[in-house]
């Protein structure tokens, strides 16, 4: 792309030489009247001038053609660049959600494993002692539970992260 921008301001500048050519061709034409009265006189018409005004007409055609061409390529790849741009944020979204997602069942897991972790050690010690309470094997249970709910979860955002990228392969391949 920014190697259009040198030969569109050079295309620019040889449309403006041009066209200052041919107007100023036109201007000794319309001197060619007496005092600026009446009609002007009639010149016979050089042949090399109106070889070089045709010329200069079919090269100016030349360049607006390519200068038409070239905004048009330069139109065309400024609406690719926006879509990928477009397509890229929707994807960055997705994916710092999905990220976020797993970094809060990560937190989860690692809280459901300590409390386990911590009511298991509680359980063992009650039942070196010789009388596991209860209560610390309801505890026990729970923590365990807990753990076990907040691994699913965790497997679950993973599940949802490969369905997600799995998504559009198979739109692309349906179409």
């Amino acid at each position: 792309m920014s190697d259009l921008a040198p030969v569109e301001r050079r295309l620019s500048a040889a449309l403006d030489r041009i066209a200052f050519q041919l107007e100023k061709g036109a201007a000794k034409a319309a001197k060619g009247s007496v005092f600026g009265l009446g009609r002007p006189a009639e010149a016979a018409p050089d042949p090399e001038q109106a070889a070089t005004i045709a010329s200069l007409r079919e090269a100016l055609e030349k360049e607006r053609a390519a200068n038409s061409q070239l905004s048009e390529r330069v139109h065309q790849v400024k609406q690719r660049q926006e879509t990928t741009i477009g397509q890229l944020e929707r994807r960055l979204a997705r994916l710092t959600e999905q990220l976020d997602l797993q970094s809060l069942e990560m937190l989860r897991l690692k809280k459901a494993n300590a409390k386990l972790m911590e009511s298991n050690t509680a359980l063992r010690e009650a039942q070196i002692e010789g009388f596991p309470d209860a209560t610390l094997i309801n505890k026990s249970i729970s923590a365990e539970l807990e753990a076990l709910q907040a691994e699913r979860r965790a497997e679950m955002a993973e599940m949802e992260e490969i369905l997600s990228e799995l998504k559009p392969l198979l739109a692309a391949d349906a179409r």
